[in-house]
């Protein structure tokens, strides 16, 4: 499903990965730690084809990322769901408008449109909050509208970048719920996270990441 080989990384002089190889399969929900600055946000932007490569091969699926052009892009990220940290929700849209953006992208029908937001909140157990506006909801149901937002496509990939890091624990462990949930459903999930409880006695492979390498690779 996800596959690295050789891949190295460089933003100006700092070398961020240096011949990283990695292999996710299709199903899989795998951790991503270690210390900030290690690469976690990178690993996820170069899998999202928002950054590039200095050497080596991605490949997602049937794409190989690391050689893309520019006008499949759109095309690959309708397969990749990706939950930000500090949300990115438009705090001028409602939740609806917020979560049928993508499929607006997309150019799919108004009313095919309703149902796919209509049938998300549901999941996500927000639809009364359908007219709200982000900046009214709390910090938990802000990240279940953002991974409705991630998921509305159904696509194959879901990417969270440290989904857990601005909610309390109990917020917390209802997204880490929720992510699990999606995964039991075939999606493929990849949660980079410096936080040791979320996958603390999980059973989830995770992959600790310092010194431009995967240094281990242990089960939660």
């Amino acid at each position: 499903m996800i596959l690295l080989n050789d891949v190295s990384k460089s933003y100006d002089k700092k070398v961020v990965f240096k011949h990283l190889s990695l292999t996710i399969k299709k199903g899989e929900l795998v951790y991503v730690t270690g210390p900030s600055g290690a690469g976690k946000t990178t690993l996820l932007k170069l899998i999202y084809c928002s950054e590039y490569p200095d050497s080596g091969k991605i490949n997602v699926d049937k794409w190989e990322v690391s050689n893309l052009k520019h006008s499949a892009i759109p095309k690959l990220r309708r397969n990749i769901g990706i939950v930000f940290q500090d949300f990115k929700l438009f705090s001028t849209k409602t939740v609806f408008e917020n979560i049928a953006l993508p499929l607006r992208f997309s150019g799919m029908h108004p009313q095919k449109i309703r149902g796919s937001v209509v049938e998300m909140l549901k999941k996500v157990k927000l639809l009364h909050t359908a007219d709200n506006f982000p900046p009214y909801l709390s910090g938990g149901e802000q990240q279940r509208i953002v991974i409705a937002r991630a998921m509305v496509t159904n696509p194959l990939v879901l990417l969270a970048d440290e989904p857990t890091g601005n909610l309390d624990a109990k917020n917390a462990k209802s997204i880490m719920n929720l992510f699990n949930e999606i995964n039991t459903k075939g999606t493929t999930v990849v949660i980079a996270t410096h936080n040791t409880e979320i996958y603390r006695g999980t059973g989830r492979r995770g992959l600790y990441i310092d010194n431009k390498y995967i240094e281990k690779e242990f089960i939660g």
